[in-house]
């Protein structure tokens, strides 16, 4: 009756993750995706920060799946030879107000579990960053960063070998209920429709998980998303060379995002970002806006002393997929198989941001427990 068994809309890196990990118990397990290949969209266009699960709400989903993921990740990178760089991350304070919600964040991350966060005094954020500006510190040496390519193409990898079937260039149009199951319908690279029958999906397309969703007739405003861009501003060589690991500021108090902050990549590269851009509709627009170089400047010459403007060029932007609204409360991940709203075997994953990448190996094994 059914073609497929498990269908995994999306191939972020958390589908990805989802596939190789209930693949090792499901056969005939298949995964679309509307463009050329994985990862071309969120999952692809971030900090490629392995977070630490600093900032997130006791007890949620961000705080719980991040800490396991952190884990995961470095576990699954040693495996598998995935190049990463645990490099420590600071979290400066530059006023009095600053220090007290420096106290604030250790004791939140203490409560999610992450025991190893330090206070830092002058002498010692001088010894590991002697370029930077701050009055105290908090140190997370358990933060790192992952090329996230590389994780991605492994993980497409596993699940191949666990035999699962991938389609690029397949954007799902439709999908009805079937008495069990259902019918999911595709538009391929041609514009050619065609359908297939699946007993369970998981929705795991990031920015369209809400429109894929919706295809079931569902009208939910507390599962809308909003599309969040992040600009990114580069600093030019030889610059880069003065920072050593990740540099952050004290997050905004609404956590919209955790500022404007310093991420090193692989390359040996430095990037200021990513800003809070709310959109206006959701439109897939990645154009840097270059008008926001004068913020990027004022806001990283803070705690970046040796910083000129012209030290500072266009690098790329991304999108978020946010449950959160503009001036709203923090959201937590949706991870729920909808049995109760009528839709049995269909498991939804919206509002999939940050921490995201770090979580992407829990939330593949949390989405397991769920299909038991």
């Amino acid at each position: 009756m059914f073609d497929v068994e498990i269908t995994i809309i999306g191939a972020g890196v958390v589908g990805l993750s989802v596939a190789a990990e209930i693949s090792q118990n499901y056969n005939n397990v298949f995964v679309i995706d509307k463009n050329t290949t994985f990862g071309q969209e969120t999952s692809s266009r971030n900090s490629e920060v392995i977070h630490a699960g600093i900032y997130y709400p006791k007890d949620s989903l961000k705080a719980n799946l991040c800490v396991e993921g952190k884990q995961l990740i470095y576990k699954f990178c040693d495996k598998y030879d995935v190049p990463y760089n645990n490099c420590g991350k600071i979290i400066v304070a530059n006023s009095e107000e600053e220090e007290r919600l420096l106290e604030d964040l250790r004791k939140k991350a203490f409560n999610n579990g992450v025991d190893d966060i330090r206070f830092l005094n002058v002498e010692e954020i001088n010894k590991l960053e002697p370029n930077i500006s701050a009055i105290a510190a908090l140190y997370s040496p358990s933060t790192g960063i992952i090329d996230s390519y590389a994780l991605m193409k492994q993980l497409e990898t596993n699940a191949v070998n666990n035999a699962v079937s991938f389609a690029y260039n397949a954007e799902v149009v439709n999908i009805k209920k079937m008495e069990k199951g259902y019918e999911v319908f595709i538009n391929d690279s041609d514009g050619q429709e065609y359908s297939f029958k699946t007993k369970k999906i998981i929705n795991s397309a990031g920015l369209e998980s809400y429109r894929i969703f919706e295809l079931l007739g569902i009208i939910d405003e507390e599962l809308e998303i909003t599309f969040c861009k992040g600009n990114y501003f580069r600093i030019n060589p030889p610059k880069n060379k003065l920072i050593n690991r990740l540099v952050y500021p004290v997050p905004n108090p609404n956590m919209e995002g955790i500022g404007i902050h310093v991420t090193i990549d692989m390359g040996g590269g430095v990037k200021l970002g990513p800003d809070v851009s709310w959109m206006a509709e959701n439109i897939y627009d990645y154009k840097v806006d270059k008008s926001k170089q004068k913020d990027f400047y004022n806001s990283a010459k803070r705690f970046l002393p040796f910083l000129k403007f012209e030290d500072l060029s266009a690098e790329m932007a991304g999108i978020r997929p946010k449950l959160q609204v503009p001036g709203g409360p923090v959201r937590d991940f949706y991870i729920e198989e909808e049995t109760d709203r009528g839709f049995p075997g269909f498991v939804n994953l919206i509002g999939i941001e940050s921490p995201g990448l770090t979580s992407s190996l829990a939330i593949a094994k949390h989405v397991k427990e769920i299909l038991r």
